[in-house]
């Protein structure tokens, strides 16, 4: 059975499958701090044994008895065996336990993965050089390498690399500084096109203070607004040491992040302004495609009720769809519902760890 990466057009067309029989969705954490691959097996027949769909907990079963190569940190797998439907999703991340089962493949934790860890970009900069990396869910996709004109470093006294200069004398001066501010520009330019063609949402900087502040300099206002931080680190790091230094700084960015946009979606909304709060005004937006970003408690669930005919969801029983008169249905969880088609829609989703009762659990903010 074939495992699959989560892109993001993956997690799209995941998210767009609706299917006539109930669908089982499992999440399961295989770090080595939840146990071994016995330990592992143990705690997913232990959740399975609660699922009303059997045919699927057993598919589920057979592929990690048989199949699965235990070397990520999570797993996901979607079964609909009436369907002909089973897709596995491996990752370089820890997850959640989970089970859930529906009409659609549960998505959320998902999408809280990708919010944590998706898409990052890492620079390593010096004067002569620079290092770039593109994790996706814990894993290096990519990485590559620019090399700059050395920047000499003379003794007093001494020749350069610059004829008839000598260090200390103004002309020597500016011309390092011509050669280092040449070698960021370009790497500026290496990176975006780097960076562009991995489409990353995040970019941490690495280097000593003076590297990273004039590299980020030499990038456009576009780019700089995706910087999230900066950290010292030496040129020749390994890639874990990246990684988990990229993660650090920017698990920190992302909660000062989250606070400022949280704060942001409260006063806005409680002008009147361009946002809302509430489950009942986040499903209206997102089904009128006015919503630009969704932000949402992790594991905030409410039922509600959908279209039969439209899709339009909203929180009260109302006895007739407002916009095509169709009969509604009753369904388990319309945040789930919202997020998918907040993810259908082409908007960003925000999954927050801590909870917004501030905002009533959800809120976006608006095109207009």
């Amino acid at each position: 059975m074939p495992e699959h990466v989560v892109t993001e057009q993956a997690l799209r067309e995941l998210a767009a499958r609706a299917f006539d029989t109930p669908v089982l969705s499992v999440y399961l954490d295989t770090t080595p701090e939840a146990g071994n691959a016995d330990d592992h097996r143990a705690r997913l027949r232990g959740m399975l044994k609660k699922s009303t769909l059997q045919a699927d907990a057993e598919a589920i079963l057979r592929y990690f008895e048989q199949a699965h190569d235990w070397r990520g940190r999570g797993v996901a797998v979607f079964s609909a065996q009436d369907a002909d439907f089973f897709q596995v999703y491996t990752m370089q991340v820890g997850l959640r336990d989970q089970v859930w089962e529906g009409r659609h493949p549960y998505v959320r934790p998902l999408v809280a993965l990708f919010d944590a860890y998706g898409y990052y970009g890492v620079v390593l900069i010096d004067k002569e050089r620079a290092r770039f990396f593109f994790f996706h869910l814990g894993v290096l996709e990519e990485q590559e390498g620019y090399e700059g004109q050395e920047v000499r470093k003379v003794k007093a006294g001494g020749g350069s690399s610059a004829p008839g200069r000598r260090v200390g004398a103004p002309g020597l001066d500016n011309y390092l500084a011509e050669v280092i501010e040449r070698n960021m520009r370009e790497a500026a330019h290496a990176a975006m096109r780097f960076f562009t063609r991995h489409k990353v949402r995040r970019i941490l900087i690495g280097g000593s203070e003076e590297n990273t502040a004039l590299f980020r300099k030499m990038l456009p206002l576009r780019w700089q607004s995706l910087v999230v931080g900066t950290f010292p680190i030496e040129m020749r790091a390994s890639h874990a040491e990246v990684w988990q230094k990229a993660m650090e700084v920017g698990a920190e960015a992302e909660r000062k992040q989250e606070a400022r946009l949280i704060e942001r979606v409260r006063v806005e909304a409680a002008k009147g302004g361009l946002a809302v709060t509430g489950l009942d005004e986040t499903l209206g937006a997102v089904y009128e495609g006015r919503a630009r970003l969704v932000v949402v408690e992790e594991g905030y669930r409410e039922a509600g009720y959908r279209c039969t005919g439209c899709g339009f969801l909203t929180t009260q029983p109302l006895e007739a769809c407002p916009f095509c008169g169709s009969p509604l249905e009753e369904v388990p969880d319309a945040v789930e519902l919202v997020v998918r088609q907040a993810i259908d829609k082409g908007t960003e989703v925000e999954m927050v760890p801590h909870p917004l009762d501030d905002i009533g659990h959800i809120g976006a903010l608006l095109r207009y």
